[in-house]
């Protein structure tokens, strides 16, 4: 190894240096004397680069300054008729095609003369122009969706909120005179319920929906742990949860713990979180499981689509934080639960919300497991 043609002030690039872009940083340098005793040559800026040998093969990258390279690189120089960048993307579309080409072996490789005889296309440079710029454009787009992936991801929470949003107060879907007013509904499910059409502090919706309690709509049934010792994992028996719910999606999962005397059983209800963290978080049962204590069963009193009202308690989340009390932790009662004020559509826009937002959530569902990907 000649020590005097290294640490000079000539970049060398290596195959590890190639990152499928615009090389703008090389570690390492050759001298004056390192490049005119080797067969390294200077290849000058705009040199498109890549990699023939070993674990990078196929990998690309344009050159941002003049720079040698080792064996490992076949340099494609400046050509009269092919801008640069455009023979920069017509390899990095190439690079599959490329490693396939290297084999699997031991030490993969490409030679030079595979490489220079790949036929390309050459369009008109006014068109390569075209071409570089729209690429450059989506791949600007990707990398800002990238730096924004976060920020897009609440973005995204912050829409489905939204949508529950305004799908409780009756504008989400359109309205149609010919449903059943609400209430009417109200009337055959609870006689004693008072509606109303309007809420000051919750505002108006439309007027064939109706304001009530939730007291008036559902049985509230508190959970209450069971005594003893007829709760553990050995049991066989109905599955136990206590003060949390395991979420799948909107339906609760199965729990590895069970009692062999249930003092609460919810079968096809909303559940509500109402003692500690997370207070107001809800789900829905879809078959029966025994309650404790920090969970609220809310049992429908007539007929209605369960997955809508799980969006309508869904939103009242921060509405039950802020009434939640405690010093040691936060609980809500069950006079809250049962006094809180909540909107009651037709039953039959009740499905087409359910509809709407499954559809609207479908999307941003899509979009939210592409940055993940």
């Amino acid at each position: 190894m000649h020590k005097e043609y290294y640490g000079g002030n000539i970049p060398w690039l290596k195959t590890g240096d190639l990152n499928d872009g615009i090389i703008t940083s090389i570690p390492e340098y050759i001298t004056e004397e390192g490049l005119n005793n080797s067969s390294a040559k200077l290849n000058p800026k705009g040199s498109v680069l890549i990699a023939m040998y070993g674990a990078t093969i196929g990998k690309i990258g344009i050159l941002g300054m003049p720079a040698t390279t080792n064996q490992a690189c076949c340099a494609c120089i400046n050509y009269e008729g092919v801008i640069q960048k455009y023979l920069f993307y017509f390899l990095l579309s190439h690079k599959e095609d490329f490693i396939a080409l290297g084999g699997g072996g031991a030490q993969p490789n490409i030679s030079k003369d595979i490489i220079v005889k790949t036929f390309i296309p050459i369009p008109p440079i006014k068109e390569q122009e075209r071409i570089v710029s729209q690429i450059d454009n989506l791949l600007n787009l990707l990398g800002t969706l990238d730096t924004n992936k976060y920020a897009l991801e609440a973005s995204i929470s912050q829409a489905k909120s939204k949508i529950l949003d305004l799908a409780i107060h009756g504008k989400l879907v359109p309205q149609d005179a010919n449903d059943e007013p609400a209430s009417d509904l109200l009337r055959r499910i609870n006689p004693k319920a008072v509606a109303s059409c309007d809420n000051p502090q919750y505002g108006k919706v439309p007027s064939n929906w109706v304001w009530c309690k939730i007291e008036d709509i559902f049985n509230v049934i508190m959970g209450q742990s069971p005594k003893g010792d007829s709760v553990n994992h050995e049991l066989i028996g109905i599955e136990f949860h206590q003060g949390k719910i395991l979420f799948s999606q909107c339906v609760v999962e199965k729990s590895d713990i069970y009692t062999t005397s249930p003092t609460k059983i919810a079968d096809k209800d909303s559940l509500l979180v109402c003692v500690r963290a997370p207070v107001g978080d809800v789900n829905i049962t879809d078959r029966d499981i025994c309650i404790g204590r920090g969970l609220c069963a809310l049992k429908p009193l007539s007929n209605m689509p369960l997955e809508y009202w799980f969006y309508a308690i869904k939103n009242l989340k921060l509405e039950f934080n802020k009434k939640a009390t405690g010093s040691t932790f936060l609980a809500i009662s069950a006079v809250t639960i049962k006094s809180q004020a909540i909107s009651l559509p037709p039953i039959e826009e009740q499905h087409r919300i359910v509809a709407k937002v499954k559809e609207l959530f479908s999307q941003l569902d899509m979009i939210e497991k592409s940055l993940q990907a």
